[in-house]
């Protein structure tokens, strides 16, 4: 494995900023609005699994009920 592949899998922008693709505005917009319609309260388990889900390195889906 090069250094090139260690950054683009550690999320870490190369010189043209450009990262794994993800907006982070956009992603953190998405979820809020999930969290509204759904009655999703801070601090239980489900908004754990919300907000903090890894699903590029778990495969997991944070977001379920939309499915």
């Amino acid at each position: 494995m090069d250094i090139n592949d260690l950054k683009r899998l550690a999320g870490v922008t190369d010189q043209h900023g450009n990262s794994m693709g993800e907006n982070i505005s956009h992603t953190a917009s998405e979820k809020s609005s999930y969290q509204k319609k759904h009655n999703i309260q801070p601090g239980t388990e489900e908004w754990f699994k919300l907000w903090f889900a890894q699903p590029r390195l778990t495969g997991e889906n944070p977001m379920p009920k939309d499915k």
